[in-house]
């Protein structure tokens, strides 16, 4: 008897998924409920469990493409039952032929595209974290790939080499696209051979024949190199036999590919030199030295840029300013940072203060927590925190899920742990969507406030200012006046002009400012 595994489906609105990793490879015994696959949409990533015990009989959808819902993309049978194996061998192959390695060798497994989110149909790999020929262990991280909501390392679906990258660094692909290909060991000297016959050699040229090298040039046997490598000597032209590889075990890199393409284009620039005229010194012109750099977008970089756009175009945003006197707050923290790290392994920041008195003051004004959504204003019954975290590769805002549940010892926790796993590439789909409302804090880079744009359909978001010191004229009972150094900190709330009027920005902004300067609060 056998099962046959579907791609699930995610989400209401989701009708494909991406196979990330297969947990399991064809003929390895599985446990009912044992994980058998990961997937990947723009909200979460899931492991997939098995629907029964048995063994993995085939794979019919490798790792890295992506499918319909529905699917079937493995089959389950009983532990008597047949197991699709892998070829064992390719037939020769005639000298010049160029195919991709996993056809040139032992089909090995495929590693695909996955699909990082619901809505989410195609992925950009932003970084090859190996090249061919290299070893990988199981569940090591292969390469990196990147969604409008995150950014994510995908790791191995086997122990093997990598014997074939099909999508070069910074290409764009369909989900479930296959990307590359690992073999089950190293390729056997029959292998080594037939590649080396099926490496594609460009025609010889003149200029390019007397190219000085920077290391020994391959002298024979495999020419180790990408797609996106082979890509650009076929059209620079470049006989990869001539390039000096740099990489493991003699591997020819893309830098190792331009550096040899720039050697070629100052040649050529030398004895263009040499056959010209001489130029009185005077009379030459200068020319720039770095050319202008134009980088593409990445995927990520792409569609927060679409976003932010779309966000301008439905929602009239209107902002209010307060500045909040955080005295109390900075005292109170000084006070037991160290008691408190060392009691709950948590760091004390100002985040949690701000994230529960936000809370407490979503509850008093619920508009600011609602959406318009097809000309209705939806009030959330739970308020999901989004916490904008900053990354050297763009922006991401995990979500703290029913935060008026928590503590203040809770949300510390939760906010720090997700800041880290979205830093770290592990956040899941789940925790990255379905925010209410959303802090930001523009103030950490030492700005006194920003303004930000909606994170849509929410119906409000609040940016964080700069925390200083400031000489403020305090009033006491009596109406005496003084000034006194305090701890002053910018806010600044971002709202939906269609559902937030101003009066109640105005009032939810008075009684944050109150519930802040007002601290009283346990936190342990």
């Amino acid at each position: 008897m056998a099962t046959d595994v579907i791609m699930p489906q995610m989400g209401e609105s989701i009708f494909e998924g991406t196979i990330t990793k297969w947990l399991k490879q064809a003929g390895d015994v599985v446990e009912k409920d044992e994980p058998l696959f990961e997937i990947s949409t723009d909200k979460v990533d899931a492991e997939i469990p098995s629907p029964m015990a048995g063994v993995l009989a085939e794979i019919r959808v490798a790792a890295g493409e992506t499918v319909q819902v529905n699917t079937v993309v493995a089959v389950v049978a009983d532990r008597g039952g047949a197991v699709t194996k892998p070829a064992e061998a390719a037939p020769a192959l005639a000298q010049g032929t160029a195919v991709p390695v996993a056809s040139q060798v032992s089909k090995g497994t495929e590693v695909v595209m996955p699909q990082m989110g619901e809505s989410i149909v195609e992925g950009t790999i932003t970084k090859w974290l190996k090249e061919v020929g290299d070893r990988v262990e199981k569940d090591e991280p292969l390469f990196e790939i990147s969604t409008d909501k995150v950014d994510a390392e995908i790791p191995a679906p086997e122990a093997g080499i990598v014997t074939d990258i099909r999508v070069g660094a910074g290409e764009t692909v369909q989900v479930n696209t296959v990307v590359a290909v690992i073999g089950g060991a190293a390729p056997t000297a029959i292998e080594v051979e037939a590649l080396a016959l099926a490496a594609p050699v460009a025609p010889p040229e003149s200029v390019e024949s007397s190219l000085p090298v920077v290391a020994a040039v391959n002298t024979g046997g495999r020419l180790r190199s990408s797609p996106l490598v082979r890509k650009i000597a076929l059209e620079n032209r470049i006989d990869l036999a001539r390039v000096a590889g740099t990489g493991s075990a003699g591997r020819i890199t893309k830098e190792d590919v331009l550096r040899h393409l720039s050697q070629g284009d100052n040649l050529r620039a030398a004895q263009a030199a040499s056959a010209a005229p001489q130029v009185p010194p005077q009379a030459q012109l200068s020319t720039p030295q770095v050319l202008g750099q134009v980088v593409p977008l990445t995927k990520m970089r792409a569609i927060i840029a679409q976003r932010m756009v779309e966000s301008k175009q439905i929602s009239p945003h209107a902002h209010s300013v307060y500045k909040v006197d955080m005295t109390r707050i900075v005292r109170l923290r000084e006070k037991n940072k160290a008691r408190f790290e060392q009691n709950t392994g948590v760091k004390l920041t100002y985040m949690p203060f701000i994230a529960a008195a936000v809370v407490e003051t979503l509850r008093k004004f619920p508009v600011l927590n609602s959406s318009l959504i097809d000309g209705s204003i939806h009030y959330h019954r739970n308020v999901h925190l989004g916490i904008a975290v900053a990354l050297q590769w763009g922006l991401i805002v995990p979500v703290v899920k029913q935060a008026e549940d928590r503590s203040f010892l809770g949300l510390a926790r939760s906010i720090a742990e997700l800041a880290e796993r979205a830093r770290s590439k592990k956040l899941l789909p789940d925790e990255a969507s379905g925010s209410t409302f959303t802090l930001t804090n523009s103030g950490v880079f030492g700005g006194e406030f920003g303004t930000p744009i909606l994170n849509q359909p929410e119906a409000a978001i609040l940016a964080i200012g700069g925390l200083r010191k400031e000489p403020v004229v305090l009033t006491d009972a009596e109406g005496n006046d003084t000034i006194a150094i305090r701890s002053m900190q910018y806010f600044c709330l971002g709202f939906d002009h269609r559902t937030v009027d101003g009066a109640d920005a105005g009032k939810f902004m008075a009684a944050l400012k109150t519930a802040l300067e007002s601290w009283d609060r346990e936190i342990m």
